[in-house]
């Protein structure tokens, strides 16, 4: 791909910004010159898109940053497994009751008021926290944590369970019925 020479010194100007970035955001020197140059592959492919006038520099953090996170996310979910020891271990369960319980969980959302259902899923399915689920709707903080809790005690009658341990393996359908962990 051809960039214009002018371009091309702007983007070789903003290198040492961009690294000092990332760095600031990895930890780790090496993982900052890879994020750097996988926001400079992207920003060339993705060259059209810049606006003429408006700041490359700010472009291009938007563009490390945003690849920074997505990684993260992806790590999060991710175990180092250099021997294959974790991998032997697992076992994969029947998917029936899973299915089974969901479809449960599915009707008995259904029953919950509106208020009570959208609060439940921004918290317990979403991962949000009580602050930013009462951000989200608008909502005063103590109304979000009343309704989370009103429509926690009502699905558990719903689906008669006296334990979310009764519960087999889903993690959706665990994360609705448990309380959120500490700091929510």
């Amino acid at each position: 791909m051809k960039v214009d020479p002018q371009r091309r010194q702007e983007l070789l100007a903003t290198l040492p910004h961009l690294r000092a970035f990332a760095i600031s955001l990895s930890g780790s020197v090496d993982r900052a010159d890879d994020l750097v140059q996988e926001t400079l592959a992207r920003a060339l492919t993705n060259i059209e898109r810049f606006t003429p006038g408006t700041c490359l520099q700010a472009w291009l953090f938007t563009i490390l940053r945003n690849l920074f996170h997505t990684e993260f996310r992806r790590r999060r979910r991710e175990v180092e497994d250099p021997d294959g020891m974790m991998a032997n271990r697992l076992a994969v369960l029947p998917n029936q009751s899973g299915r089974v319980e969901f479809e449960e969980l599915r009707s008995a959302l259904a029953k919950l008021p509106h208020d009570q259902r959208e609060a439940l899923l921004l918290v317990s399915a979403e991962g949000f926290s009580y602050e930013e689920a009462a951000r989200i709707t608008g909502a005063q903080l103590g109304t979000i944590k009343s309704r989370v809790n009103r429509a926690r005690t009502r699905l558990a009658e719903l689906m008669q369970v006296d334990d979310p341990e009764d519960l087999g393996p889903d993690r959706l359908i665990r994360a609705v019925l448990h309380a959120p962990a500490p700091g929510r």
